[in-house]
């Protein structure tokens, strides 16, 4: 079987062959397309085509499309994460950097220079870009996931104390970092300890405006706040009080809005921090693969609205159900298979939310039979879709 992949925002071709010879890749329409495969691309208030069945986003934040819509058509959302995380992890340390030196200030004082006497004026007024060193200060981390690990790892070899807070960590990542990073379990240690923070969090109802005036008043005087996970995170009005203050050193982030631009402060930068050549290839070959995977077996890894399922397929034919998560589903399912006369060779049940995904393997090699399952299951209101998969014939 051949399936159909629409890209969008220039995917690394590279990346694109791992989805091997069973895709075409940009050469039906966006409606003929079993899945997407997008970076930036903004998918509210796009009518999804029937056939779509996966949406894969060659990054981790999934902000620019319809989770919930997707997910109630039976589509599976995928995301990337890590796969730039080490990227944005040096755009990161880079702000800590400039904002410690100031060095963006010093090369346009130095550049603004006029006459003969070029070395003896930098000399006499070099002391104004003195700066510091971020060896002793304090870091705070809000959320330490795959790029706010590799943070506090570094910052530490950098000689930084390091204050990581996220109640949601997972064992993976936790083994992964520092033992002389401290947990902390409330914000306000972050907020009133630090001498720079960085958010590292996604956007959600209870993260937004995340900073805001309570936040604020807790930072010591000088604070660096560095923010290039979300906008909303930060509320604009309770920074630009902080900033006038002298609470809030400077305020460094790569989501530019017009009221944060030219103003004393804040440094804006394009949101491309993780956008290096190695990230986009990692990005793309893991979004190619996790969909490739999707497709062909029914497997589904780094899924944002259905969880992880894998089971490993031997037998003739493989339904995948995406359906309502209600009471005796898995029940209405076997009983299903039964009343045929099939015999299941393994399911696999799993839920998220108001949906479930299920894999369901039959050893069964009469296909008719198998066709009157899958009717049976796409006639049921609360299962939203049905996919057959051939296993080994």
């Amino acid at each position: 079987m051949v399936f159909n992949i629409t890209t969008y925002n220039n995917i690394n071709k590279i990346g694109l062959a791992e989805l091997g010879d069973h895709f075409t890749i940009d050469q039906v329409g966006a409606d003929q397309a079993d899945g997407y495969i997008i970076r930036s691309q903004n998918l509210h208030g796009v009518d999804f085509p029937s056939n779509l069945k996966a949406i894969a986003r060659a990054g981790a934040g999934t902000n620019n499309i319809p989770v919930d819509e997707a997910t109630a058509q039976g589509i599976v959302v995928f995301n990337t994460p890590g796969a730039n995380a080490n990227a944005v992890k040096e755009a990161v340390l880079t702000a800590l950097f400039l904002a410690a030196r100031d060095y963006f200030s010093a090369t346009q004082w130095a550049n603004s220079l006029k006459g003969s006497d070029i070395p003896k004026q930098i000399e006499a007024g070099k002391s104004q870009f003195a700066g510091t060193e971020i060896a002793g200060k304090t870091l705070g981390i809000i959320g330490l996931g795959a790029i706010g690990g590799r943070i506090a790892n570094d910052a530490r070899r950098l000689g930084m104390e390091v204050l990581g807070y996220d109640p949601y960590v997972s064992i993976e990542t936790a083994w992964n970092i520092s033992s002389h990073v401290k947990r902390v379990n409330d914000l306000k240690e972050i907020f009133s300890q630090s001498d720079y923070i960085t958010i590292h969090v996604p956007l959600t109802p209870d993260t937004a405006n995340l900073v805001d005036r309570s936040a604020i008043a807790l930072m010591k005087k000088g604070t660096v706040l560095i923010n290039f996970a979300r906008a909303e995170l930060v509320n604009h009005e309770a920074l630009f009080e902080g900033i006038e203050s002298g609470i809030i050193k400077r305020y460094i982030t790569d989501f530019g809005t017009e009221e944060l631009l030219n103003r004393s402060g804040v440094t804006v930068f394009p949101h491309v921090g993780g956008s290096t050549e190695e990230a986009e290839l990692n990005c793309a070959i893991m979004a190619s693969q996790t969909i490739r995977q999707f497709l062909e077996t029914g497997e589904i890894t780094n899924s944002v609205n259905f969880p992880n399922v894998h089971q490993a397929l031997s037998a003739p034919y493989r339904i995948t159900l995406i359906n309502q998560n209600v009471p005796n589903m898995v029940a209405k399912i076997t009983t299903a298979v039964s009343e045929l006369g099939i015999n299941i060779d393994n399911i696999i049940n799993r839920s998220k939310g108001e949906f479930a995904y299920t894999l369901l393997d039959l050893e069964e090699d009469d296909r008719s039979k198998i066709d009157q399952l899958v009717a049976t299951f796409e006639a049921d209101e609360q299962i939203v879709r049905v996919r057959l998969i051939e296993g080994n014939q």
